[in-house]
């Protein structure tokens, strides 16, 4: 496959499996990613994971602000296959239309089920035992051609977006290599998808709040959904803080939302059906530290009862 012209666009750490296993195995021409971001106080220009690869093994870059309106880079080229990974834009037709074996997107879940951007958070915050990788040929639609292959990978408990994140990664690499010999014979199959699916759209800062107001797992299945990025977050006395992670008692409680168990090395806050036990926590301005350590700079008393946001 090394006689093969691949153009790849992925931005992120979660494309960076698939972008060296290609380097290995095809000849990349061109990596396609998000342009430089400021960071910082001083905006300090940052390079994407997958760049920094690219510059590693000297592969030219391409970095529009919108492929929609600039791909001429790309038409001047001799493309055999497109291979994407959470790039980030939505590819135009005129791109799709350039490569002789086509556009493969490397997407992070069984699809038709969690279209769109934040697939892995999705799946553990509705609780799923289960998600994946889908290989599939892209058209102008968000994440709905045609299936390639699919494979599975269990979602346990002590899974949270960081772990499902990296297992996903190596099984989206491991996946695609295998179909790729497929995909340049013209053997692949081609699954159509159907009407039936589901989204999982951008996580907003919005969602990232815990409702006490909800059932136990509910609030312990996001805040592994969103550990260790962005964090789930809670307000107490108006300031917040961050909860890396807790466990769930259930039981019965009379008021939700309040601090009704404290201790040396406890804080527990009720929901509908039970307490959230803090486990590891960041308050505001200061890192990530577990409960007892956050306990032993308050006045637990001052605590007791505080109505949790």
């Amino acid at each position: 496959m090394k006689d093969k012209n691949v153009v790849f666009m992925g931005t992120p750490n979660f494309s960076v499996p698939v972008l060296k296993m290609l380097i290995e195995n095809t000849n990349v021409i061109m990596v396609v990613t998000q342009p430089d971001k400021e960071v910082g106080r001083k905006k300090v220009l940052q390079y994407s994971p997958v760049k920094k690869v690219a510059m590693e093994n000297n592969i030219p870059v391409f970095q529009p602000k919108k492929i929609k309106n600039d791909y001429n880079e790309l038409a001047n080229l001799e493309i055999d296959l497109i291979v994407t990974c959470a790039y980030g834009q939505i590819i135009p037709k005129e791109v799709l239309n350039l490569p002789k074996y086509g556009c493969i997107n490397v997407h992070a879940s069984l699809l038709p089920k969690y279209r769109g951007s934040a697939p892995i958070q999705w799946a553990i915050l509705n609780g799923d035992n289960k998600t994946g990788i889908t290989i599939m040929y892209m058209d102008e639609g968000m994440d709905t051609g045609d299936i390639i292959a699919e494979s599975e990978i269990e979602i346990t408990k002590e899974d949270n977006v960081g772990t499902m994140h990296d297992k996903l990664a190596i099984l989206g690499k491991d996946t695609l290599l295998e179909m790729l010999p497929k995909i340049f014979a013209k053997t692949a199959k081609r699954i159509k998808q159907g009407n039936e699916f589901s989204l999982a759209p951008m996580i907003k800062r919005e969602d990232e709040r815990i409702d006490f107001n909800d059932v136990g797992i509910n609030i312990i299945n996001k805040i592994r959904a969103f550990d260790p990025w962005p964090l789930a977050n809670i307000l107490i006395d108006n300031r917040e803080m961050k909860i890396v992670k807790a466990e769930f008692e259930a039981c019965n409680v009379t008021n939700v939302g309040k601090i009704v168990e404290i201790s040396k090395n406890k804080l527990g806050i009720s929901c509908q059906d039970g307490i959230i036990y803090l486990i590891k926590v960041k308050p505001f301005g200061k890192k990530i530290m577990d409960i007892e350590s956050f306990l032993n700079g308050i006045d637990k008393k001052e605590y007791i009862n505080k109505v949790v946001n």
